[in-house]
């Protein structure tokens, strides 16, 4: 039973509330944007069609003030609330506060969100389901003696995670006993501080390996479909650069395998809306699972890119009660796309947040460019929040002329501001690299450049 939508909350900020705010006016909805004190000049605020102010600058008193939010969302009529990422996108307790005071939260059921946003708990699920798993603890590990315990029988190095963890915080590797210790004690700190819940869980850690991620749709009524892979493995301390679709150098029989896989986990927690399997894929071509995310994924470009579905409008569809309008057979990914993530941070200072003004901000265009953001020349990055200040995506028939015309719009974009710096030369020395080029590349590359001696994939060539 469809359950109309009129007017839709976007409780975030940034480039993903004009993102949703976009999608929303060509659907006909009315767009609400929140903005804090620190964002009541930005973009989705001259764009959406009414902005109520939530608070101050901090998010734990504005884009994390739950009460201020619903608030906002009774008094402007909104019949559903879209989340975007980060900050409560995947909170089963904003999802049910929401439920309780007759708004649609745009994501999956507050139940279903609680049972992914465990990592440990959805992880032996996956395996129930017949998913490929690395050999790791069944469940959290509630004491340093039994990560130990779990360590020696499956052998280091471990990588010891926190389970209600997201956005690549609360994850460290530990070589050995010893350093078992101390990254115990600091995973679970962290993830006590971050997340509000200390429980961490151990696996094998794989050096060397390809981390893609396969996007989900999935309705109210059965009817899932997968709408393809996209390769996140040019990352800095689990902290995604670029992304690409499809993932170079990954055989057929494995893609579809992945597809196969990822349908299989999200039946099996009754999944809604639009989310992503994780999975890890070693040199071997072995793939496992890692992780559900219950959300709408920073790079979702890549794959609207590639099959032309509009993702936040799917998101809202779902969320009214409509059934998905195709099968798995009409999703037909083509071409090759890649998003750059420009950051205000200077990777030369240990990647610094450099916020500041945009005193020159001039996004490229040209044939198979799309760029998203949440900023116009004149604006202010402020420091209280993630640095990205845009998405440059790139589409062509092949992966080189996706590079080429990523490259490109590098050199087209130009940010300047008193103090800021951009990730913009990195990302050009990461798409020029023969390592990249080749399609070589694994999660552990971009660390081992900027540490200075040659990665190991270099070092074999």
């Amino acid at each position: 039973m469809s359950r109309p939508i009129g007017t839709v909350l976007i409780a975030n900020r940034g480039e993903i509330a004009l993102r949703v705010a976009r999608s929303c006016r060509e659907m006909g909805v009315r767009s609400v944007a929140v903005y804090s004190t620190a964002d009541r000049d930005s973009a989705v605020v001259r764009y959406a069609d009414e902005a109520v102010h939530i608070g101050p600058a901090p998010a734990r008193r504005s884009y994390l003030y739950v009460p201020n939010i619903v608030e906002a969302a009774l008094r402007t009529g909104a019949d559903a609330v879209h989340p975007g990422y980060g900050f409560l996108s995947e909170d089963p307790d904003f999802a049910q506060v929401c439920a309780e005071n007759g708004l649609a939260f745009i994501g999956p059921r507050p139940d279903v969100m609680e049972c992914v946003g465990d990592k440990a708990r959805v992880r032996a699920l996956m395996g129930a389901a017949g998913l490929p798993l690395l050999p790791g603890s069944d469940g959290s590990v509630p004491t340093l003696a039994a990560a130990e315990e779990v360590a020696a029988e499956i052998g280091y190095p471990v990588i010891v995670k926190a389970a209600a963890g997201g956005g690549g915080r609360g994850i460290e590797v530990a070589r050995d006993r010893a350093d078992l210790q101390e990254v115990f004690r600091r995973t679970t700190a962290l993830a006590r501080q971050v997340f509000g819940i200390g429980d961490v869980y151990l696996e094998k850690f794989v050096p060397a390996a390809r981390h893609v991620e396969v996007q989900l749709l999935c309705d109210e009524h059965g009817a899932a479909v997968h709408l393809g892979e996209r390769d996140c493995s040019l990352q800095r301390r689990n902290q995604k650069l670029v992304e690409e679709s499809p993932s170079p150098g990954l055989a057929g029989d494995l893609r579809d395998a992945l597809g196969e896989y990822a349908l299989t986990g999200a039946r099996a927690v009754g999944y809604t809306g639009a989310g992503t399997m994780e999975f890890l894929v070693d040199t071997s071509g072995a793939l496992t699972f890692m992780e559900i995310n219950g959300r709408i994924q920073v790079e979702h470009p890549v794959t609207e890119m590639m099959t032309g579905i509009d993702l936040v409008k799917e998101q809202i569809r779902v969320a009214a009660g409509e059934p998905l309008g195709y099968r798995q057979d009409d999703v037909r990914p083509h071409g090759a796309a890649l998003e750059c993530r420009v950051n205000a941070e200077d990777p030369a200072a240990g990647f610094r947040p450099t916020p500041g003004r945009l005193e020159v901000f001039r996004p490229p265009g040209g044939p198979g460019v799309r760029v998203d953001s949440g900023f116009a020349q004149g604006d202010s990055v402020p420091p209280n929040y993630d640095s990205l200040i845009a998405k440059l995506v790139t589409w062509a028939p092949t992966r080189d002329e996706a590079i080429e015309r990523a490259l490109r719009g590098l050199a087209e974009f130009a940010v300047r501001g008193p103090g800021v710096a951009t990730t913009i030369p990195l990302l050009q020395r990461l798409l020029t690299h023969p390592v990249f080029v080749r399609g070589e590349h694994t999660t552990r590359f971009v660390d081992a450049l900027m540490a200075g001696p040659r990665p190991a994939e270099e070092q074999e060539r």
